[in-house]
């Protein structure tokens, strides 16, 4: 068996045209506000991304750059200073964020109709009580890579590796309220391998290079590979040994080009929604 490829910069493009199109019919540009602390070369990667992606759905956009030495109180002193500005519609702190600012503090300052990221209490409280306002960018990706697949998860047993606020957990709720059966794993999962071959829905979202194996995987699974890593040699790869895996399961997102794309779609479309939401 080989599986398919969901590719998810094929469908974030299918996906941004459609948003593209929904920007220009609106009467006022949504805006999204990006703040990056410091000057990590991955961040800056990724909110140079979301900056072009964002100019070219029609989205307005800000970014502010503030030093690495920045304190916690200058830093929610420009959360709310853009919570405050009705122009704006979306706030993203790019994180991780230096040691001495917690990211924690920076989540409670992000009012929930502007968390763009899904990632604030009150939102992921929300996704728990099965009527969330604006999902986590990555695991909403990954769900609309599932429903790419074909594959209904109602009725189907699936794991999640990971548990962290930003993937795992909420990764796991929506596929509870798609109706399938969900366990999530860990490093202190005893027999893991055992516990993901039972599996018809696999995510993984640990954080290590290539860790899932094919001997792991239910012959025909859905195999949604979160994790970005790179090689000592210098190479992305998943937290999914996806040649290997490729020939057991039955569908498989690539790394680059899986999850990483459809992430940045969210984005964009969670912040068309947060602006809709405020302004019908």
């Amino acid at each position: 068996m080989t599986a398919t490829i969901l590719d998810g910069t094929a469908v974030s493009k299918r996906l941004m045209a459609a948003l593209t199109e929904r920007v220009a019919g609106m009467a006022r540009k949504p805006t999204l506000a990006v703040v990056l602390v410091g000057q990590d070369p991955a961040s800056q990667v990724y909110v140079k991304r979301k900056g072009k992606v964002a100019h070219e759905v029609g989205l307005g956009h800000r970014q502010i750059d503030l030093p690495i030495d920045t304190s916690e109180a200058d830093l929610l002193k420009v959360v709310a200073e853009l919570a405050a500005d009705d122009d704006v519609d979306g706030i993203l702190v790019q994180f991780p964020v230096p040691a001495q600012i917690r990211q924690s503090a920076v989540l409670d300052a992000i009012p929930a109709e502007k968390d763009v990221d899904g990632l604030t209490t009150a939102n992921l409280g929300r996704l728990v009580q099965g009527r969330p306002l604006l999902v986590a960018c990555t695991p909403k990706g990954a769900m609309r890579l599932i429903a790419e697949s074909g594959v209904d998860p109602a009725g189907k047993r699936a794991v999640v590796i990971g548990r962290s606020n930003i993937v795992g957990r909420p990764m796991a709720l929506l596929l509870e309220q798609a109706n399938a059966t969900v366990t999530v794993a860990h490093s202190r999962t005893p027999n893991l391998a055992d516990v993901v071959r039972e599996a018809d829905l696999v995510v993984a979202a640990v954080g290590r290079p290539e860790f899932v194996k094919a001997s792991w995987i239910k012959p025909g699974a859905v195999v949604i590979d979160v994790g970005i890593n790179r090689t000592p040699e210098g190479k992305l790869v998943g937290d999914v040994a996806t040649a290997e895996v490729s020939e057991v399961a039955g569908a498989i997102t690539p790394v680059p080009g899986g999850v990483g794309p459809m992430t940045i779609a969210m984005l964009m479309e969670n912040t068309v929604e947060a602006a809709v939401s405020r302004r019908p």
